[in-house]
């Protein structure tokens, strides 16, 4: 009885925490009164890394896997989302230079199957690059992944694929989100399928994997076919983040989809906790929006003592102090391997309430 007043309970704070989420939602995006522009696009942001931190700790966190190519994944799907959605009568403007392939000059998808497709040739790239990679562990498949990001990106920068990606040039007039509920709601059905996957019986043989292989392997499970299966997977999403990112940007070149992008997306990853799902987009809110709010300490003060500290690049520096510290007072992450939890919540004001009677008492 006791347990299912608590499940109850907690069916109902979530339903709450959701309407409180969507409210602010729609005040950010129909508030005419005050520009929101900022906090959205910060949402926005963080809802596409946090797609990407969750199908990299599918893989990192939840499998063993040490992968360093989301970059190229993403890529593969922003380029592909980016080349179908921009507009058909736009499409001369934005291949000026070289010309566009006649078999795609009027081909054209709306966003969702985009993204989908983009999802699905990052995957596909996946399998084909899963075959000789998934081999290898630790340092090398990290570093052979990492290889493929590269080649990935050199490859749609190549001036055989100009009339296709616009090489160098890259793309531009790609068609932004109507609203902030798109990403948020594609973010969503991202996150969730992951962790239902997560919460499957492959998903066990995954972090069978990653606890030990060879007792996973002794107990019937085919490591080859899962670890390919878990980076296929991973890929996919992270394809569809690409797309998503592609279009909040609503342009992007080669340079976007360099390896510090993927060194972001593993910071997000172990800031947030390796092998916790809502730890991952608690770490995207954090890294998206501290980057944005210590953006003050850019710019010049007429104070005397912090004229010669407020200048363009001390952002950075304070930014960096403050990881360095989460990571010495968390070093597994704000969440560890854990998840959030309500009960977890209650639990954590309730030994801060008996700190503080102990410190009374003594």
């Amino acid at each position: 009885m006791v347990k299912k007043k608590i499940k109850l309970r907690d069916v109902i704070l979530s339903i709450l925490a959701a309407g409180v989420f969507c409210a602010l939602l729609a005040y950010y995006q129909y508030d005419t009164g005050t520009s929101h522009s900022y906090a959205i696009s910060i949402l926005e942001r963080s809802a596409i890394y946090a797609v990407v931190a969750v199908s990299m700790n599918l893989l990192n966190g939840f499998t063993g896997l040490f992968s360093l190519g989301q970059a190229g994944f993403m890529a593969i799907g922003a380029y592909t989302t980016g080349i179908l959605t921009i507009p058909v009568n736009m499409r001369q403007s934005v291949y000026y230079m070289n010309g566009i392939a006649p078999w795609l000059e009027n081909l054209h998808l709306p966003m969702i199957p985009a993204l989908l497709l983009g999802g699905l040739f990052a995957a596909a790239a996946a399998a084909l690059v899963g075959i000789p990679v998934l081999r290898l562990k630790s340092d090398y498949l990290a570093i052979a992944t990492l290889g493929f990001a590269e080649i990935i990106r050199a490859l749609l920068a190549a001036p055989m694929m100009n009339t296709i990606t616009n090489g160098s040039f890259g793309l531009n007039n790609i068609p932004g989100f109507q609203n902030i509920f798109q990403p948020m709601a594609i973010a969503a059905v991202c996150i969730v399928l992951m962790i239902l996957l997560i919460n499957s019986s492959y998903g066990r043989a995954f972090k069978a994997i990653r606890e030990d292989d060879i007792a996973a392997e002794a107990m019937g499970i085919n490591l080859f076919r899962h670890k390919e299966l878990a980076f296929v997977i991973s890929s996919f999403f992270t394809g569809v983040g690409g797309g998503m990112l592609a279009i909040f940007m609503r342009s992007i070149d080669t340079k976007t989809f360099q390896v510090t992008l993927t060194y972001n997306i593993l910071l997000i990853v172990v800031l947030g906790g390796i092998g916790s799902v809502t730890g991952s987009i608690i770490g995207s809110l954090l890294i998206n929006g501290s980057q944005e709010w210590l953006r003050f300490l850019d710019e010049p003060t007429t104070v005397p003592v912090l004229s010669s500290l407020f200048k363009p690049g001390f952002r950075m520096v304070i930014y960096s102090i403050l990881l360095m510290v989460v990571v010495l007072f968390w070093r597994r992450g704000i969440m560890g391997t854990n998840e959030f939890t309500w009960d977890g919540l209650f639990g954590l004001f309730r030994r801060k309430k008996k700190t503080k009677k102990a410190g009374g008492e003594a």
